[in-house]
């Protein structure tokens, strides 16, 4: 993991939110723990699949948002290929 993606936000201009941002990590750990706890001791064998499409999908959803829909500026701001962002897209319905 890089120094960016592993320090924490406070770095980041003011929003007009007070207090400490909370890491990204804590928010999925904390889903993490809401969603195994929902599956009331059933096992999941795909639970890595899951979870990186269901991180994937608004990830990708909200930088295209920021990058005004310029995928070559979402690529380069997600650090992937355009390529990987568009086949990625298509295969989440995105595109």
């Amino acid at each position: 993991m890089n120094a960016a993606a592993d320090r924490n936000d406070s770095s980041r201009p003011e929003t007009g939110r007070t207090g400490p941002r909370v890491p990204l990590r804590d928010h999925v750990a904390t889903s993490i723990r809401r969603y195994l706890g929902d599956l009331d001791g059933c096992d999941n064998g795909d639970l890595y699949q899951i979870a990186l499409q269901e991180l994937e999908i608004p990830l990708f959803a909200e930088v295209l948002t920021h990058c005004d829909g310029n995928q070559s500026r979402a690529a380069a701001m997600l650090g992937i290929h355009r390529a990987t962002l568009r086949k990625k897209l298509r295969d989440y319905g995105l595109a």
